[in-house]
């Protein structure tokens, strides 16, 4: 029996086509698909659709590692601010972090996962896990695992945290109070650091993932042993080892907002604070002027990732999304996915800002394979209409 699938919102005319295509993606779906897709162009929402039971365009999601994108345009805020330096070492805003020979290591560096920290060696109890300052604490004293600078790898579950005390050093405010004041709040933006319990009933726990057989033989190939260097950077060493499908789950995961894998969003979220870095959206100028955006966006890291053993491409903090996942954005588009299946990014040359969200974790555990259609899908509507 072929089930119904209905699409609900709106798109802008011009676009119709990013329904179909939507349509389309969902037919390959699981029975009870839930996810959202959004995007901007020229700051003005042109997709806003939404599936799935009890899912409306303000369902919130845990997005995971798209969390990295609200922590990154923070730092840069603070750059164009002049309060942070990209080629200053950490240790000068943080003394602490020179500890065990990462003295020289700069901003620049760290953020373009070069700095080797990606884990403590006996791994994060869940409450620290939870808490930036708490593993900023733990990671101020640890070895890097390889010599900083000469190699990058993904600093999964660490790289929030190690930004973020950067910021609590040079400002005496945290990552998630800046955010809060410089970004979510006068925008308005559904995407949270740190979920505030009246918005609870919104939030739609994640389900875990359901592989094929076949992807179930790709999943059980992975090293598994605690202590591979991708184990150490998703918590997998510790005593209470990590869940990652559960993380979002966790009220004090969702409270505390941790910047590398902690925030709840909505798509429209995503795909709105993307749109207020680069173009401004509700009669507000865009957050980043265009040099730091150009700056933001260049690729630091190219080549094979330590942790994630293959093929990837870091900007400064932010994936470089043209040059990663999607060879049809412009040059310099910046975005981050998450490992449940949600991605956001923006295109700056084409004036678009991408968000999608989906309830089921996906696999392979990074961006949901859809996203390539429905981003090529937005892209081409952009252009065809601009």
């Amino acid at each position: 029996m072929t089930r119904e699938i209905r699409v609900q919102g709106t798109v802008a005319d011009g676009y119709e086509a990013v329904r179909d295509e939507f349509t389309a993606v969902l037919a390959g779906q699981e029975p009870h698909y839930a996810g959202q897709l959004s995007a901007y162009v020229e700051g003005r929402e042109v997709v806003d659709l939404w599936v799935g039971p009890d899912t409306d365009r303000d369902t919130l999601y845990g997005v995971y590692s798209s969390t990295k994108g609200a922590a990154h345009l923070v730092v840069a805020l603070l750059v164009q601010d002049g309060v942070l330096d990209l080629d200053r070492e950490v240790a000068y805003y943080w003394p602490e972090f020179a500890a065990e020979g990462k003295g020289a290591v700069t901003l620049r560096e760290l953020l373009a996962h070069r700095a080797g920290v990606v884990g403590a060696d006996a791994g994060f109890s869940p409450d620290e896990l939870a808490d930036d300052r708490a593993i900023a604490a733990r990671l101020a004293t640890q070895r890097p695992f390889w010599r900083p600078g000469a190699a990058f790898g993904y600093h999964a579950l660490s790289i929030g945290a190690l930004a973020g005390e950067v910021v609590f050093r040079a400002t005496g405010r945290t990552l998630r109070e800046v955010y809060e004041e410089r970004v979510r709040a006068p925008f308005g933006l559904d995407f949270f650091l740190g979920l505030p319990e009246e918005h609870e009933g919104r939030f739609h726990s994640v389900l875990p993932m359901v592989p094929t057989p076949e992807q179930r033989e790709l999943i059980e190939a992975q090293p598994t042993g605690p202590h591979t260097l991708a184990s150490i950077a998703f918590n997998r060493n510790a005593a209470h080892p990590t869940d990652l499908e559960a993380l979002p789950n966790s009220r004090a995961v969702r409270a505390k907002g941790p910047a590398s894998a902690g925030g709840v969003a909505s798509a429209r979220g995503l795909a709105g604070m993307y749109a207020a870095a680069v173009t401004g959206i509700g009669g507000r100028e865009a957050l980043l002027k265009p040099d730091t955006l150009a700056a933001f966006g260049q690729v630091q890291s190219i080549g094979y990732d330590l942790v994630a053993r293959a093929h990837k491409v870091f900007a400064v903090g932010f994936q470089a999304t043209s040059e990663v996942w999607y060879p049809f954005l412009g040059a310099g588009s910046i975005g981050h996915s998450g490992a449940g299946g949600s991605q956001a990014f923006a295109d700056p040359r084409a004036a678009l800002t991408y968000g999608y969200t989906r309830r089921r974790f996906a696999f392979p555990g990074g961006p949901a394979p859809e996203n390539a259609r429905l981003a090529r899908a937005v892209h081409e509507a952009a252009l065809a209409t601009g």
